[in-house]
């Protein structure tokens, strides 16, 4: 039986999503990864490889687990300030740690990771899906505009002006903020 995803928002790419395992409940920090929601450690990080589609070739175990808690660390540091030496020095550490290896499929041309020890390959593919971010819309990379929210999304949106991880969430609060105060100005 696998467990529900308790994070409220799921399914930004791999890197971000990664980010997100840390959110607020309640007005209360919340961590897949520190035993959230009655779950271990291990199976928080089980719930978050089902939900990214990476448990079919990842195990939850506690070496991936340090080794994917790594990685969120240097991913939040890099995406909260990108000039930041010591975060791009980081996200490469983790990067060390595998490799694209070029192949030829059925289908034509194709790339395999490679990792010397398996334990890192999560947190290199964050890391990894962190540089496609970077190489095609860095842009789109942003933080909830609610003060209380530490989401992280991409903004798909056509015109990239999505300001919040959830209209249901975040952006339905600040309409409703917002509806307050002209109400209570009358």
């Amino acid at each position: 039986m696998t467990t529900a995803d308790p994070r409220p928002l799921t399914g930004e790419p791999i890197a971000l999503d990664l980010l997100n395992t840390r959110w607020m409940h309640e007005g209360e920090p919340a961590d897949l990864f520190a035993g959230a929601f009655g779950l271990s450690r291990v199976e928080g990080l089980a719930v978050w490889l089902e939900s990214t589609g990476l448990a079919r070739r990842f195990r939850a175990d506690a070496a991936t687990l340090v080794h994917l808690m790594t990685a969120r660390e240097a991913l939040a540091r890099a995406v909260a300030d990108p000039a930041d030496e010591s975060a791009r020095a980081l996200i490469d550490a983790v990067l060390e740690h595998g490799r694209i290896r070029a192949t030829l499929t059925a289908e034509g041309p194709g790339e395999r990771a490679e990792f010397a020890d398996p334990a890192w390959g999560p947190a290199w593919t964050a890391a990894r899906d962190y540089l496609d971010l970077l190489g095609s819309a860095p842009d789109r990379i942003r933080k909830c505009a609610s003060e209380t929210c530490v989401l992280h999304f991409h903004d798909t949106s056509r015109n990239g002006t999505r300001r919040w991880c959830s209209m249901s969430a975040c952006g339905n609060r600040a309409k409703a903020s917002r509806h307050y105060a002209r109400t209570r100005e009358r």
